[in-house]
């Protein structure tokens, strides 16, 4: 037989590879749900309701004790997500066979698409959004002299790989720093940005929701600025699946990563890369930027990839060439899926509601003991609420400024109260000294109950503090 190298072929050895290995990811997703029966059912209706959320609350396996107030850092799977993990490692421990060979996980990545607003040739399953961030930043088409503007509140797994491309490749990288505290505005943050282009500008960098104090950026307002411009955007989303109802379209960006493992409660390890792969005049009438997916299993041993489309339709799968299996991935991919597919049952709107109006009781409850002016994160912007909220809890100054007192009061929170948060700490405007913040981040596992429990421990523990 003679191998294809045609680019957008497969070789004859590669089909039957990926043939075998979709048949064993069907048997491990067969398998769990034919187990199903064992588990709750999904509800559906409003989690206001206290009968549906209990159900809710019943698919997880949380400690009854601990309130976990942290999901920005890690959520919690469902039980028959774990039961999905269970069930296709042990298949392939009672029968070993060879687990290498790519699959280019087609079910998964189609659901995960209609699940975010998307086509299933724009999106890739990652090992979280970490590995977003690098594979996105480092297969763009940048050299030396060229700009990255971005903000000093990115996370250190977009900081990164943003100093490696300066280090090894001259890019050069501007840090914004934005306006915090309950009147920042969506109309601020456009215009911090605009200010800060100049010719030699190529990219802009941003988080969705800043995880130092839970800022929603306007994204879709920074696309249509970057557009404008005629310039890459680029989107840390780790917090947007699961928490959002999400439109990747809609939303007008190049590239977004995502965390399968926080607000979307999938495994650990879990993430989604989504690259614009279609010129849509709507969302984005700009010509698809030049893009390397420099770890691929599919890109072609000999030639080069088509030139990408100019119109509607993709000239190729660009997912397909980004997507990675390993083991590993062979049972994280379904189980990534189940975790969508519950969500999805219950309504992303649904979530998405439920979980911001706990996170808008725990500001006024903050304000109301501390003040608005102990909060970082917006209060009166709806449009820059999320469900993180970050406040300062010390009233003394010297006490604002001393992180060991803010690491000791995240592990008393714990030990004495049962309650799971944690502290930020970040820049802000006209100062070079660092604040310290605590951060909260309910989810639908959690009730008014537990946030009125958390809030009238941290008063119980600042007093004792203080």
């Amino acid at each position: 037989m003679t191998q294809e190298t045609s680019a957008t072929n497969e070789s004859i050895a590669a089909v039957l590879a990926r043939q075998r290995t979709e048949a064993e990811a069907s048997r491990a997703a067969a398998a769990v749900g034919a187990a199903g029966s064992r588990f709750p059912e999904v509800p559906r209706g409003p989690l206001e309701d206290e009968q549906t959320w209990r159900q809710v609350r019943d698919l997880f396996t949380i400690d009854p004790t601990l309130t976990h107030l942290n999901v920005g850092t890690i959520g919690s799977a469902p039980k028959r997500v774990l039961d999905l993990l269970k069930v296709a490692d042990y298949d392939f421990a009672r029968r070993p066979r060879d687990p290498y060979p790519p699959t280019t996980m087609n079910e998964p990545r189609a659901v995960l698409a209609a699940a975010y607003g998307c086509d299933p040739d724009e999106i890739a399953i990652v090992q979280g959004a970490t590995d977003g961030n690098s594979r996105i930043l480092n297969g763009l088409d940048l050299g030396e002299g060229d700009e990255v503007i971005t903000t000093t509140h990115e996370c250190y797994t977009m900081q990164a790989p943003l100093n490696l491309l300066h280090n090894r490749r001259g890019v050069v990288v501007r840090k914004l720093t934005p306006k915090l505290g309950p009147d920042q505005s969506a109309e601020e943050i456009v215009e911090m940005f605009e200010a800060a282009i100049t010719p030699r500008t190529r990219v802009i960098q941003w988080a969705a929701v800043t995880f130092t104090v839970g800022t929603t950026m306007p994204t879709r307002a920074l696309a249509e600025l970057a557009q404008r411009h005629g310039l890459i955007s680029v989107v840390d989303g780790a917090h947007l699946p699961g928490q959002f109802a999400l439109n990747l379209h809609e939303l007008g960006v190049d590239f977004l990563s995502g965390s399968g493992s926080k607000y979307q409660c999938g495994p650990m390890g879990t993430g989604i890369l989504y690259a614009r792969n279609k010129v849509l005049p709507e969302h984005n009438p700009l010509p698809l930027p030049t893009f390397w997916p420099v770890i691929s299993l599919w890109y072609p041993i000999e030639g080069e990839l088509p030139p990408r489309t100019t119109t509607r339709e993709p000239t190729y799968d660009i997912g397909t060439f980004v997507q990675k299996t390993g083991s590993a991935d062979l049972s994280r991919g379904p189980a990534l899926q189940a975790a969508c597919e519950i969500f999805q049952t219950i309504g992303q709107e649904n979530i998405q509601r439920y979980v911001h109006g706990l996170s808008r009781h725990l500001k006024h409850r903050v304000a109301e003991h501390w003040g608005e002016s102990a909060l970082f994160s917006p209060l009166h912007d709806e449009r820059l609420h999320c469900g993180m909220v970050a406040f300062q809890p010390f009233r003394n100054p010297e006490h604002a400024l001393d992180m060991n007192r803010f690491v000791e009061f995240e592990q008393r929170m714990e030990d004495e109260y049962g309650v799971n948060l944690r502290f930020t700490f970040f820049p802000v405007q006209g100062s070079d000294t660092e604040r310290f913040a605590i951060r909260l981040a309910p989810h639908l596992y959690n009730n008014r109950e537990e946030i009125d429990h958390a809030v009238d421990s941290m008063i119980k523990l600042t007093e004792a503090m203080s």
